[in-house]
């Protein structure tokens, strides 16, 4: 006799089910990773163009980027705007709680720099 091969039913629901719980939350959380990714592109930009510049002139351009995109995840008051040696570097952290299912949610700290370190 052969022995048979292939997937039993219940494995097939397994992992069928664990496809579509990865799926769910890569369709959830991707936003939120595309948000902070143009929060990060407008805090280099900002940076890279603020010398000479005062903290509410680098604020209101931060402003206008985040009208551009379209972004209202954080204020220019969020950000922490320093000097170190003759560059400009802002900073940014925020939570972001993203809803699930039910009452579960993941919450995601984001943090970056316009200086490359976090």
């Amino acid at each position: 006799m052969r022995n048979q091969r292939g997937v039993a039913l219940s494995g097939l629901l397994f992992w069928g089910i664990v496809i579509v719980l990865v799926a769910v939350l890569g369709m959830k959380v991707t936003p939120e990773y595309l948000t902070y990714f143009k929060i990060l592109k407008a805090t280099k930009a900002v940076a890279a163009s603020s010398s000479g510049k005062t903290v509410p002139e680098i604020r209101d351009a931060f402003s206008k980027y985040m009208d551009v995109e379209h972004v209202s995840t954080i204020t220019p008051a969020d950000l922490d705007i320093s000097k170190e040696g003759n560059v400009i570097v802002i900073g940014f952290n925020y939570e972001k709680r993203v809803p699930l299912f039910y009452n579960i949610s993941l919450l995601i700290d984001f943090q970056g720099s316009s200086s490359g370190r976090d």
